[in-house]
């Protein structure tokens, strides 16, 4: 999925600097979060723009964090305890925003790689200089894309949550990172990641309440 800001991102970036919930409001589709089982902290992450959203603002998906934010530095030993919830909207193909290409419909892979490159960008091993982390995160991005494109396969397995309260299936895997899921939902695609939360205990709701998540 493209995530690149094109000319009509501007106004919507500073719309978000001054309300981080803006960019949560402009969306077309439900965001998702961990249901009432979660009694930890909340906090808002971040919304992307595909080519279609970038001269409205609108956005394709985003994140909502549960416990531990991300490090702002590496860290000798990362304890951090987190689970990050990935909402992507649905998508049919359709054309870019310039006109000039297609763009896939989203599916369940769509929230595999977000999900993927997420725990990556957030548990990267803290003895990396700059060069050598972007090197790392090229070569593990690459892999979790193939993992991602490959859901049936052996890397993933089936894992039962409930989505509003209701069994849904999702594929699952984990990696010495921590671990990723992607599924469905009403109206929308869910991924998600986490570490040192198990994912066989979480659930997903639809959110009504976003300044749960706003910790100003």
């Amino acid at each position: 999925m493209d995530a690149t800001h094109r000319t009509g991102g501007t106004a919507a970036a500073a719309r978000r600097a001054t309300d981080p919930l803006a960019g949560y409001h402009a969306a077309d589709f439900p965001w998702y979060g961990l249901d009432e089982g979660w009694t930890g902290r909340r906090w808002l992450g971040q919304v992307g723009t595909g080519q279609r959203g970038a001269d409205t603002g609108a956005p394709d998906y985003g994140t909502l964090g549960h416990g531990d934010e991300p490090a702002r530095g590496p860290e000798p030993r990362d304890t951090r305890r987190f689970a990050v919830v990935v909402t992507v909207a649905r998508r049919e193909v359709r054309r870019s925003a310039d006109n000039t290409g297609i763009l896939e419909a989203t599916s369940a892979s769509s929230a595999a790689w977000l999900a993927g490159s997420g725990l990556l960008a957030a548990t990267w091993p803290g003895n990396l200089d700059r060069t050598l982390r972007q090197n790392w995160l090229d070569q593990q991005s690459a892999l979790a894309w193939d993992l991602a494109d490959d859901l049936d396969g052996p890397a993933w397995t089936s894992l039962t949550l409930p989505v509003n309260g209701l069994p849904q299936p999702f594929r699952y895997r984990e990696s010495e990172h921590g671990w990723v899921l992607a599924g469905e939902a009403p109206g929308v695609l869910i991924g998600a990641y986490g570490r040192s939360v198990s994912a066989y205990g979480v659930g997903f709701t639809a959110v009504t309440d976003l300044g749960s998540y706003d910790g100003r």
